[in-house]
């Protein structure tokens, strides 16, 4: 029974990461092109490349964690 109660908590825990994990890599990618932009007065131009390497890294920590826990 009490394995039967983990299973619903697994899906969850797994979610929440899978959705932690985009959003702190896209998240992490504009704030280094934030800063980049202003330290090299280039705005908005790291800012969008930061950004897509971000959302990028994010899909492929999503790919990553599918593949090792997922079902």
């Amino acid at each position: 029974m009490a394995e039967q109660n983990q299973k619903p908590l697994k899906k969850l825990a797994f979610a929440a990461s899978v959705g932690m994990s985009m959003v702190l890599a896209t998240f992490i990618g504009l704030y280094i092109g934030i800063y980049l932009d202003s330290v090299f007065s280039t705005k908005p131009w790291l800012t969008i490349i930061f950004l897509i390497f971000g959302i990028a890294a994010g899909f492929r920590n999503i790919y990553i964690l599918v593949n090792k826990y997922g079902n």
